[in-house]
């Protein structure tokens, strides 16, 4: 099984950072979250998983690998739209899907060189493509790129577990940016503990 790899020197980091966060880090310890080393299969997989349950999502994904055998551009291309909505998801995320596909074979977006290019850089190809997000290209930076910073505002379950770590009933923006730098340049391992946290 891939998994997100951290270790030592990260978490004496983040521990030397914010005591908080250490005693949880402490508390539940080291957390395995499987990764997709392939950031076609990620993307077309959190697209799936957009606005749906946890466990909503893995019954799709697992009906979509069933049609496909593999997700891959041109399996996805070969497929009928009504056969990728009948997995269990709207018609409109199905065209989304067909059109990450495309794009794919297309070369507008070229999946291989994505790892050479910065999380900005990431972002920017990734929501140029219809039904892509912020938030869905930040969780293909975490868990297909392994990128190491990222903290995403746009994740409810993050706020929540941070609002959990500190006490909050709410958190601004600029709050959230101030603990963000905070766990800089590891927030991607903090971001495991946030969702450990909102129980994801």
């Amino acid at each position: 099984m891939n998994i997100f790899e951290y270790g030592s020197q990260e978490i004496l980091y983040l521990k030397s950072q914010d005591k908080m966060l250490g005693a949880t880090i402490d508390k539940i310890g080291m957390i395995k979250r499987k990764i997709m080393p392939d950031p076609f299969t990620a993307l077309v997989l959190n697209v799936v998983s957009q606005q749906i349950s946890k466990k909503a999502a893995e019954t799709v994904g697992k009906r979509l690998y069933e049609i496909l055998d593999n997700i891959t551009p041109e399996s996805v291309v070969q497929a009928e739209l009504s056969e990728i909505q009948g997995c269990g998801m709207t018609r409109k995320k199905a065209g989304y899907i067909k059109g990450i596909a495309e794009a794919a074979i297309s070369g507008q977006v070229d999946f291989k060189t994505l790892h050479l290019m910065s999380d900005a850089e990431v972002i920017t190809k990734l929501t140029s493509l219809a039904g892509v997000g912020v938030w869905t290209a930040e969780m293909v930076l975490i868990f297909s790129l392994c990128r190491p910073d990222v903290v995403s505002y746009k994740d409810l379950a993050i706020r929540r577990g941070m609002m959990k770590l500190y006490g909050l009933t709410e958190i601004s923006q600029v709050q959230f940016e101030q603990y963000r730098k905070k766990y800089s340049p590891y927030g991607s391992v903090a971001s495991l503990y946030l969702w450990a946290l909102a129980g994801i």
